[in-house]
Order: C-alpha cells, then sequence, then structure tokens
C-alpha cells in the first residue's frame, strides 16, 4: 500500500527558523490569476467517484492512502464505510459517491482514501482514483446551476471548467454532518 502526505504547512528554511518566518511557495505567480490582478490560483487535488470528476481544496487533504478496508459501525448513516487506524487515531471513512447522492463506490484494490482535514476534524473519503493535482483561476469557476436540488448546492461550492471537462468542487465542511449529528 502506498501513502502519500501532503503537509499543507509553508517549509520553512533553516535560516529562517530562527526567525519565524517562512520559504516562498515553489510555484510562482504569474499574475494572471484573476484577470491579471496578482492574486494567486487556488491548487486543488481532482479525483473520481461513479466516473465523475470532483475536487476539493489541496489545503484541506492530509494525505492520500490506498484502499483499506474500513471496519463497519452499527447503525452509522449509509455513506460512512466505517473506520480506520491511522497510526493510533481512529479516522470515518465517507464513501464520497454515496455521500452525494450517488451509487456507492465498488470496493477495488484501486480505489484510493483521502484523509482530509476540516477544521478539527480528520475524515477520510473513499473515491476510484485521484486523477490530478491543479490549479484554476476564480475565472475558470462557476456556480452551482440554480436547477439543481438543494442538497447539491450544499455539497457543492462551484465547478471549474479544464478544457473538455467539467470538474465539481466539494464543500468539505458542507458535506460533514454536524457534531449535534453525530459525525
Amino acid at each position: 500500500m502506498q501513502t502519500v502526505v501532503l503537509d499543507p504547512a509553508p517549509l520553512a528554511s533553516p535560516a529562517s527558523a530562527e526567525t519565524g518566518e517562512t520559504a516562498s511557495s515553489p510555484i510562482p505567480d504569474s499574475g494572471l490569476a484573476e484577470g491579471g490582478r496578482g492574486a494567486k490560483p487556488r491548487e486543488f487535488i481532482a479525483f473520481r467517484a461513479q466516473g465523475q470528476d470532483f475536487c476539493i481544496d489541496i489545503l484541506a487533504v492530509r494525505e492520500i492512502r490506498g484502499w483499506t478496508r474500513a471496519a463497519a459501525l452499527p447503525h452509522a448513516p449509509h455513506y460512512v464505510e466505517g473506520v480506520i487506524n491511522l497510526r493510533g487515531a481512529i479516522v470515518p471513512i465517507f464513501d464520497l459517491a454515496a455521500k452525494l447522492g450517488l451509487p456507492r463506490i465498488r470496493e477495488h484494490d484501486r480505489n484510493v482514501i483521502i484523509v482530509t482535514v476540516v477544521g478539527k476534524r480528520v475524515v477520510g473519503l473513499l473515491v476510484e482514483t485521484v486523477t490530478d493535482i491543479f490549479s484554476a483561476a476564480s475565472d475558470a469557476m462557476h456556480p452551482v446551476p440554480d436547477l439543481t436540488r438543494e442538497e447539491t448546492h450544499v455539497a457543492l461550492s462551484g465547478m471549474i471548467v479544464d478544457s473538455d471537462r467539467l470538474i465539481r468542487i466539494v464543500d468539505l465542511e458542507a458535506l460533514l454532518p454536524s457534531q449535534a449529528e453525530g459525525g
């Protein structure tokens, strides 16, 4: 099983560790984002669930893990696969497709768990595959059409047009059940 750990914390150079300064981003600002006003594009990690393209902000990703069977939880919501032990922490695993109202993802050795951090909560998202990491300027982002159900507007924060595909942006905070719901 291969695990990729992504640490969204800025890198510190040895010289800057004493001063508390952080190293500059390895991705230069081209100045082309948001019509050339100098704002940096947002970075996303793209993945597939039931053959559909989705993405989340890369800063919410803690790591990407190969498929691990989750231990089932009695009386859990239909989209909860169960929990896994992640270096001593018990992490709930959500079938993202089921949570979004799509058919459940079939268990397969090639499936991936994207471990995310939202606030103080750590949640794994079961997806079929991670496709890429990309940047998108605000002019490439579009609102979710008004013709969709209210649940869609809650789960998605927008859409990105990327050449020949339409990638839906998942709103992790809205997707997770509130603490009062037992999530």
